[in-house]
């Protein structure tokens, strides 16, 4: 989706080269004619200052205007997205353009000295802005106004593996679905064979066992469910330098599980919590939804820190949903938001991201191994509780770490 812009740009208008170099000559043949004392000298003078002065008779200052055909675009990462940035004044101008660090951006059309047609792309996800350089001249080219504005947001979003995630087997919401679930219902499953009663549909008599036992009998089945997901992501200061990537990882397994979610059926929403006020997205489904999700996110990692967000809002969380958390679970006010959603029913299960010790520098191999009993500790305790913890190390994906969520709260299903 790209969404056009239009720009009422307000120039900062100062002398042009041109008057520079009228002024500097002036200057100097009035210095040589008041140091040789020959009038003369004055004469040459007088039409450079006459064109000086003549900047107070000229036009006014002109109206300069820029209209980007894409000003908010959104691609996915190593994708190229195109855009044309037009300036339009009453006089002349040049038009130049760049961006941040981290995006390419390369020149297609030049068409004129006010049009440029350019391509950016990005190798890693996140916001960037391509800016626009104007230079224009007023007052006959004695004026020279310069502005540098904001033409494009680009929104780059991250590309998540293909691979579908498991979930937590759970009682889950009384709605059609993919997930086969232990409740009797419309299926294809088949789950146990029963005595007819008055009520039940013609279509699920199982005429073969009501033949061989003299009375009807019906089939019940399986059915398949549908399941609400919800993302918890920790946007807290992350420890040290891995900030980037602790944050980089937890982008990427959000939008797996969210992706993963979503093709199967299923509902997902996303909730960000840390030192950035409360995001969030209720649960809904659809392409466009994950779209959502995925601005969603970029808003909670690169925006500004403007304070502290403990829990999850109980209206981002539906009931009886799946909460998958993502952090390195270094902070307790994040633990504290996971036990919350534990205590209101929730099934949630946590998966830590950070990958050794957070300390920097050389240190004994002793306070690894203590550090990693410590880890260890606070698996075992939030285990009691009810969260499960699970590792994800970077050379296995989210699904595979999925695996290892703990089966004892599994219910078996009952067949024949």
């Amino acid at each position: 989706m790209n969404e056009a812009r239009e720009i009422d740009v307000e120039l900062l208008w100062g002398p042009s080269p041109l008057t520079r170099a009228l002024a500097t000559c002036g200057a100097a043949v009035l210095a040589a004619a008041a140091l040789s004392s020959r009038w003369q000298l004055i004469v040459f003078a007088a039409p450079l200052l006459g064109v000086l002065c003549s900047v107070r008779w000229q036009r006014g200052r002109p109206a300069v205007r820029i209209s980007s055909s894409a000003g908010r675009q959104y691609f996915f990462e190593s994708e190229q997205a195109r855009s044309t940035v037009t300036v339009t004044a009453d006089t002349a101008v040049a038009l130049s353009l760049s961006t941040v660090d981290g995006m390419d951006l390369e020149v297609l059309v030049e068409d004129a000295a006010d049009r440029q047609t350019v391509a950016v792309s990005a190798s890693r996800w996140g916001r960037y802005v391509v800016r626009a350089h104007v230079e224009a001249f007023a007052a006959g080219g004695l004026l020279c106004g310069t502005a540098t504005v904001e033409v494009a947001d680009c929104c780059v979003f991250p590309i998540a593996p293909p691979q579908d995630t498991s979930l937590p087997d759970t009682d889950l919401p009384d709605r059609l679905g993919t997930h086969l679930t232990r409740h009797v219902g419309p299926g294809v499953e088949f789950a146990d064979i029963r005595a007819y009663i008055p009520g039940d549909q013609l279509r699920t008599v199982n005429w073969p066992v009501s033949a061989r036992r003299g009375a009807l009998h019906v089939t019940e089945r399986l059915t398949d469910r549908a399941a609400d997901v919800v993302v918890l992501i920790d946007t807290h200061t992350q420890p040290l330098g891995p900030a980037t990537e602790a944050t980089d990882r937890m982008a990427r397994g959000a939008v797996q599980v969210v992706q993963s979610a979503l093709r199967q059926g299923d509902r997902a929403g996303v909730v960000a919590l840390g030192t950035r006020r409360t995001h969030w997205l209720g649960a809904d489904m659809g392409k466009a939804q994950f779209y959502r999700i995925l601005d969603t996110i970029l808003d909670a990692t690169g925006g500004p820190e403007t304070g502290m967000s403990t829990l999850a809002p109980p209206g981002a969380v539906p009931t009886g949903a799946i909460v998958i958390a993502f952090s390195t679970l270094l902070d307790t006010d994040f633990a504290l938001a996971l036990i919350d959603l534990r205590k209101r029913g929730h099934t949630v299960v946590a998966i830590d991201i950070l990958v050794g010790a957070p300390f920097a520098g050389d240190r004994d191999p002793l306070v690894a191994r203590m550090w990693a009993l410590q880890r260890s500790f606070m698996y075992r305790d939030m285990g009691t509780i009810g969260v499960d913890v699970v590792p994800w190390s970077p050379e296995h994906t989210v699904d595979q770490a999925m695996v290892l969520i703990p089966r004892h709260r599994r219910p078996k299903l009952h067949r024949r």
